[in-house]
């Protein structure tokens, strides 16, 4: 299975090079990040060992195990990417570099106030729910510019960019999701020009993102195969 991980690893990065190829020289470079939630840690460190040093977790217990477990590698990047819940924060303050998913006030204050004095700031992303299901954690694209005000002037926090995960679909409203938040990624960066991320694009749709200033993809079942859901906190 480790073997595996380094292969589909090595195939998932000439895929994403070959795609970039058609994007402009100009375009900010394109970071993987391998979404590792119901992994082992024996799998991230299979990833980290083929060189992979970005990892996505969703769960806030599971990110605290595994970066405790591997605190030994360097350069390992931790990037929290789920939804959050308010008793969850100190956990993410503690041991991530990135969240995704900032989507109320609320949860930005918090992770302010429980950054740890001596880790670099954490860098944030405001989740927008860019199809507007009523299953998904994220802002309405109206809300974007009010919270990131709010976001901004926050200690221990910065804020660099927007995240979505649009709803499967057709090729063409999936397109036009994506399309929709490049619109909202140039008009944040009008008013906030650090936020330059725009997280967005899966397993099943990055090719897709990518045109549309996607500086993140998440990757998960195209690195580490099926997930393996158990019970978590």
């Amino acid at each position: 299975m480790m073997n595996n991980i380094a292969e589909q690893l090595a195939l998932a990065y000439q895929k994403l090079a070959k795609n970039c190829e058609q994007l402009p020289e100009s375009r900010q470079p394109v970071q993987l990040i391998a979404v590792s939630k119901t992994q082992p840690d024996t799998a991230v460190l299979a990833a980290y060992e083929a060189g992979q040093r970005l990892f996505g977790e969703n769960y806030p217990q599971e990110l605290a195990t595994k970066a405790e477990a591997l605190a030994h590698l360097p350069d390992l990047q931790w990037h929290f990417i789920g939804p959050i819940q308010s008793n969850k924060t100190r956990i993410i303050a503690q041991y991530a570099s990135w969240v995704h998913s900032i989507d109320r006030l609320k949860i930005a204050q918090r992770l302010s106030e429980q950054r740890p004095a001596d880790a670099a700031d954490l860098q944030v992303l405001l989740q927008i729910n860019i199809s507007d299901e009523a299953s998904k954690s994220g802002i309405a694209a109206t809300e974007m510019l009010a919270l990131a005000a709010d976001v901004n002037v926050l200690p221990r926090i910065t804020l660099r960019g927007l995240m979505a995960i649009p709803a499967p679909g057709d090729e063409h409203k999936v397109k036009a999701d994506f399309a929709a938040m490049q619109a909202l990624s140039k008009q944040l960066q009008a008013h906030y020009p650090a936020a330059t991320e725009l997280s967005m694009g899966m397993s099943n749709d990055w090719p897709l993102a990518l045109p549309y200033g996607a500086t993140m993809i998440r990757l998960g079942t195209a690195i580490f195969g099926a997930r393996n859901y158990e019970k978590h906190e």
